[in-house]
């Protein structure tokens, strides 16, 4: 994959094999001359789709890492972290995400997450929140909120049939012309913003060997919920960032789940003009809300 400079990669063991995470180590944020002694930490997670992986974060990360310790992981089952052969379920999730902070934090730290990965965060942050100091989210959606049943939709049924799965993503989602599709119509608000190394990144993710476990449990609906069912006992600080152009789930969704926890939701913000991945699509807009919005979550 695509690592910015001075990123290493590293893994850990978790319960469903190997994660790889992302760290800054080397020249120039690790520089003796101007690395801080004590840094806080912040974990950048992806959301799901064919070829996701920690490159969605890394257009952002790097502003961080000469003043916080930086963590990015390809979540099990993407990226280059291990693909084990199975149909993934949420538990799958909880425990490998907690595993991770478990594993490479020391204290609570900011997690920064976008998507339904977001919205898995914020049910291990319900379960463990000894793990958060706090949360920025972008579009943390169950894809089942409200009701909503995602996996009666006509595309989670046709990819349900055996075989036609196999053959849908390996024709419609792990191409070259596949992916620019996918970015271009439905994760970014605009299709210009799109450039070759992002459909290269997501094809090279999406053509890792059993890739498409991961890709098809998601599409399927396996990992989906109904996250206003949760949101009400999160106690963890916490700022969403919703893209107005989102095609899965538009911001009045995001709207109806801060609203059920002012408490602990202290920024709602709609971002214009932008789709599913404010960080892929306007990084330095996203790294600006974010060095906006940490000392608002991490103030008692």
């Amino acid at each position: 994959m695509f690592q910015p400079q001075g990123i290493e990669q590293r893994s850990i063991m978790t319960s469903l094999g190997r994660m790889v995470y992302y760290t800054a180590t080397g020249s120039p944020w690790q520089d003796q001359a101007i690395a801080k002694p004590e840094k806080q930490t912040l974990v950048f997670l992806h959301g799901f789709g064919g070829g996701a992986s920690a490159y969605e974060w890394s257009k952002v990360y790097p502003a961080f890492a000469s003043d916080y310790h930086i963590l990015a992981p390809d979540l099990i089952g993407w990226g280059r972290s291990e693909h084990p052969v199975r149909n993934y379920q949420i538990e799958d999730y909880l425990t490998t995400i907690r595993e991770f902070f478990q594993q490479t934090c020391t204290g609570p730290v900011t997690a920064i997450a976008s998507s339904l990965t977001a919205a898995l965060t914020i049910r291990v942050a319900i379960a463990h929140p000894e793990l958060f100091k706090s949360l920025i989210l972008t579009t943390p959606a169950g894809l089942s909120d409200f009701g909503e049943d995602y996996s009666r939709s006509f595309f989670a049924q046709l990819v349900s049939v055996p075989i036609i799965d196999r053959l849908l993503y390996s024709t419609g989602v792990a191409t070259e012309a596949g992916i620019r599709s996918f970015l271009e119509q439905r994760q970014f608000a605009q299709a210009n913003r799109v450039y070759p190394e992002i459909v290269e990144a997501y094809l090279q993710s999406a053509q890792q060997s059993n890739a498409e476990y991961a890709a098809l449990s998601f599409v399927r609906g396996d990992l989906c919920f109904d996250l206003s069912l949760y949101i009400q006992q999160l106690t963890t600080p916490t700022a969403i960032i919703w893209g107005q152009k989102s095609q899965f789930t538009g911001p009045e969704i995001g709207r109806r789940l801060a609203e059920k926890n002012p408490e602990a939701i202290r920024v709602f913000q709609q971002l214009e003009d932008v789709g599913l991945t404010p960080q892929l699509e306007l990084p330095a807009v996203t790294i600006g809300l974010i060095r906006q919005f940490l000392p608002i979550v991490n103030s008692q």
